[in-house]
């Protein structure tokens, strides 16, 4: 897998078009399990080289564009975000369990660009389960409201996609319609029929999740490799999106050549787009969610998290093994990290757990590898819940009702549902 990861990103097309895309960018290499140290630029080519030695899978760049990336950090305020920024990109990205439906709610959005005037658009499969569809800032007025777009972000965004939303919401019903009916229509999505219908039928917003983006949000780089799949996240022209498939995007059936947020057009031609978003926005009294992406501020945030919070599988872990104690032990010194706790506190609470296992590690292992973590300037996060490589071959997922009902993907969202639901139940 690395040798094909290294091959990949080696060949120097790959190199130019990743350099060029994320010139004024904040720039993140992406792991198996976790993101790289933010911020971070990509300039050079060697910059990739090193990231991808050290691991690296895939690269992650802001919607925004900035004036110096290196100058953001944690806790930043909107306000000198606004100072930093020289721009941002409309992007859509479509979230659903079923292939066909992604295809279709992406030709739906590219016909909704048509109808006000969008030349500037692109398209990239994402490597996963769907597509992006992007217009350049480029393409967007310079001012708004004698403002300057530049600073109006998120909130022109998030209006431009609940207005997307509503545009293509009745002629998507019927397009999915087309494809299969409501029972079948929800096992293909995995709901439950009542999760996905209302009383004016099928609902594609309750199938189909298009969310709108907080500050300093990231997205996978075109001709970047996805972290999971290894397949190319591959910029296509729109009327190749039905046919589409997804070897189509091996790095082997891949060369470089689609563009991506490239403006088309001499002229403002998301504008008609943004003048009919935020007068429908006005109508409908949609709010403007101001929101920095948590990675931003978590650190800042957190204090120690006490135990009784922990997640099931932890538990059982400190409870001490016979089997998989060094993953383990990158599983606890990782997982205590993101909840707070200091590098005395975790030396102190694996030599603890250590006394339980049977047979011990060596004393010097767990020192190599607390010496390594702390010299990590970024917060790596555990291994998600269902890398079959951890937590189950361990044989220490054991989920309760908040794994279940709360939907845990990664062992640190469960303290946070928990802490939650207890300041809930205190007010």
């Amino acid at each position: 897998m690395r040798q094909k990861i290294f091959e990949w990103y080696s060949r120097e097309s790959v190199q130019k078009f990743l350099i060029k895309i994320s010139e004024n960018r904040e720039v993140v290499p992406v792991f198996q399990n976790s993101f790289g140290r933010r911020p971070d630029v990509l300039q050079f080519p060697a910059d990739i080289m090193q990231s991808v030695a050290e691991g690296a899978v895939s690269f992650h760049a802001s919607l925004e564009r900035w004036n110096n990336p290196m100058q953001l950090k944690a806790g930043i305020t909107k306000e000198q975000l606004d100072a930093l920024r020289i721009g941002w990109d409309i992007l859509i990205d479509p979230d659903v369990n079923d292939f066909e439906i992604a295809k279709l709610v992406t030709m739906e959005i590219i016909e909704a660009f048509k109808d006000h005037g969008v030349k500037s658009y692109s398209v990239k499969f994402t490597g996963g389960k769907g597509f992006h569809i992007a217009i350049p800032f480029e393409a967007l007025p310079e001012k708004i409201n004698f403002q300057e777009t530049r600073i109006l972000y998120p909130e022109i965004l998030q209006k431009t996609i609940e207005y997307l939303k509503w545009y293509v919401r009745e002629s998507l019903r019927e397009k999915i319609l087309e494809i299969d009916n409501p029972i079948n229509i929800a096992k293909r999505v995995g709901k439950n029929l009542e999760e996905i219908v209302s009383e004016e039928g099928i609902e594609p917003f309750k199938i189909i999740n298009m969310d709108v983006f907080g500050l300093r949000h990231l997205f996978r780089l075109p001709y970047s490799l996805h972290e999971k799949t290894l397949l190319v996240s591959l910029p296509i022209k729109p009327e190749k999106i039905e046919k589409f498939e997804k070897e189509d995007a091996l790095p082997e059936n891949v060369k470089v050549s689609e563009g991506f947020l490239e403006k088309k057009s001499s002229f403002c031609d998301a504008e008609a787009l943004i003048v009919e978003a935020l007068d429908w926005a006005a109508k409908h009294g949609i709010e403007v969610k101001q929101v920095i992406e948590e990675v931003v501020t978590l650190r800042r945030k957190i204090k120690k998290i006490p135990e009784e919070f922990f997640p099931p599988c932890i538990k059982k872990i400190l409870n001490g093994l016979n089997d998989g104690r060094k993953r383990s032990v990158f599983i606890l010194i990782n997982f205590l990290r993101n909840m707070g706790w200091d590098f005395e506190s975790i030396s102190k609470k694996l030599e603890e757990w250590n006394e339980k296992n049977y047979p011990k590690l060596r004393g010097n292992y767990l020192r190599i590898q607390l010496r390594w973590h702390a010299r990590q300037e970024r917060n790596i996060l555990p291994p998600n819940c269902d890398n079959e490589n951890f937590y189950i071959s361990i044989g220490v997922c054991e989920p309760d009702e908040t794994c279940s009902e709360k939907k845990i993907k990664n062992p640190i969202n469960y303290p946070f549902k928990k802490l939650k639901l207890k300041r809930k139940i205190k007010r």
